[in-house]
């Protein structure tokens, strides 16, 4: 009985020095890997300790960040689960940063050194959330559930940080002083100008959003539009907003899929939904657009785009973004958009701009927008591991498009009876 005590007694007394050696050890891999750093100088501070990381490129500027680790318990989140370890430490408050977006881009410029944090230890972390995004199969069902967690968040929590268009999707800037209204009102028209929409006109549109797109049509432009989400809290708001701007007769909003959809259009448009519909149905996607435009119809799709080279490898992944902010999603590359186009559809590409660098803009002002709303985000009942959350989504997006490992692209589609003049774009300064 006594001896059998002392060895509980010995275990639990060697314990916590068990427990410092794996944080020594893990602590010791993370600056093995840190230490590779190229075109930046990272300052690390933990334990009472400085080291700065990093290797600047000569004749430029390097990146500069500093982190602060407050437990080590950040280590073993990093080990468990790679990057997105690191982003679940950070919404418990396990570290901090002085700059998040200035560090999503040293890791973006040497993602070489992110992908090793993703081996080892973190596969097992990888695997299980690879089995949990299976689940999230965007089937009917699942395209509901998928899309009640983020947009249903709360309509007043939108209303926070976005536009006055309630646009939840990048503006076009072609100066980064202007307002993100002025941006996003720009990009609304600019899509408009790109189908020549007319009176005449009726316009599909999938994925509804708050009705930004389709009040602007109808007001400015004189067409009707039917659009459709199934996003409850979108489709409630949504309909308040045409009611009162007095466009009923002119716009028909559908709580209902995509893919119930029926009928046939002169335009379609779809801003920054595809995302949503998950890789496995982006030949449905796209066969489901051409059938519902006239044999002359033209359609704008506006989508979040890979680098096409790390497509097949984002598709194998489980990010931070795919974990908890749009569960059951996924980022096209414009060439896996443009084959399925060929594979299912009669849909001829005419026109492909990129506003990828507007996306990094539009992400900062929602960012200093959120920020600047911080009570009334807590007043609405949202926690501060939520804000952390939110804030590392918004800094890991901006740095994202900054440094162009994700684009924004709109891609102008035409059936083979249309015949419209040539879309020259207006040349202007870009960013």
């Amino acid at each position: 009985m006594n001896s059998t005590t002392h060895a509980i007694d010995r275990t639990q007394d060697d314990a916590p020095e068990a427990h410092g050696r794996m944080t020594r050890f893990l602590r010791g891999r993370f600056l093995d890997a840190l230490a590779q750093l190229r075109d930046c100088e990272l300052t690390l501070h933990d334990d009472g300790e400085t080291i700065v990381l990093g290797t600047p490129t000569a004749g430029r500027e390097p990146l500069r960040a500093e982190i602060r680790i407050a437990s080590a318990e950040f280590y073993r989140r990093l080990a468990l689960n790679g990057s997105v370890g690191v982003a679940e430490a950070w919404m418990d408050d396990l570290w901090h940063c002085d700059d998040p977006v200035a560090l999503v881009r040293i890791f973006v410029r040497n993602r070489d050194l992110l992908d090793a944090m993703e081996g080892g230890s973190a596969r097992l972390g990888g695997w299980l959330m690879q089995l949990l995004h299976v689940f999230r199969r965007n089937t009917r069902t699942g395209s509901r559930k998928n899309i009640a967690e983020h947009y249903d968040l709360g309509n007043d929590l939108f209303r926070l940080f976005l536009d006055e268009n309630l646009m939840y999707s990048s503006a076009i800037f072609i100066d980064e002083h202007e307002s993100l209204d002025v941006a996003a009102t720009r990009k609304l028209d600019r899509i408009c100008r790109k189908l020549d929409l007319r009176p005449s006109d009726h316009v599909v549109e999938i994925g509804t959003g708050w009705g930004g797109f389709a009040l602007h049509a109808a007001k400015h432009y004189g067409c009707r539009v039917t659009t459709t989400t199934i996003s409850k809290e979108q489709h409630a708001l949504a309909t308040q907003r045409v009611a009162e701007a007095g466009l009923s007769d002119r716009i028909t909003l559908l709580l209902q899929d995509y893919r119930d959809l029926d009928g046939q259009f002169d335009k379609l448009v779809s801003i920054e939904m595809i995302e949503a519909i998950g890789h496995q149905y982006l030949d449905t996607y796209f066969a489901k657009c051409a059938s519902l435009l006239k044999p002359d119809g033209l359609a704008l799709i506006q989508a979040i785009t890979i680098e096409d080279h790390r497509y097949a490898q984002a598709l194998k992944s489980v990010d931070f973004i795919k974990r908890y902010i749009f569960p059951g999603s996924f980022i096209p590359s414009v060439s896996a958009m443009l084959a399925s186009s060929g594979r299912v559809s009669d849909l001829k590409l005419t026109h492909l701009e990129d506003i990828g660098p507007s996306y990094a803009v539009t992400l900062r002002r929602w960012h200093e927008r959120f920020l600047a709303q911080l009570p009334a985000v807590r007043e609405l009942g949202y926690s501060d591991r939520f804000i952390r959350m939110w804030r590392w989504y918004l800094a890991y997006c901006e740095g994202g498009f900054i440094e162009r490992a994700i684009g924004d692209v709109q891609l102008l589609f035409a059936k083979p009876g249309a015949r419209r003049t040539q879309y020259l774009p207006d040349l202007q300064p870009s960013l």
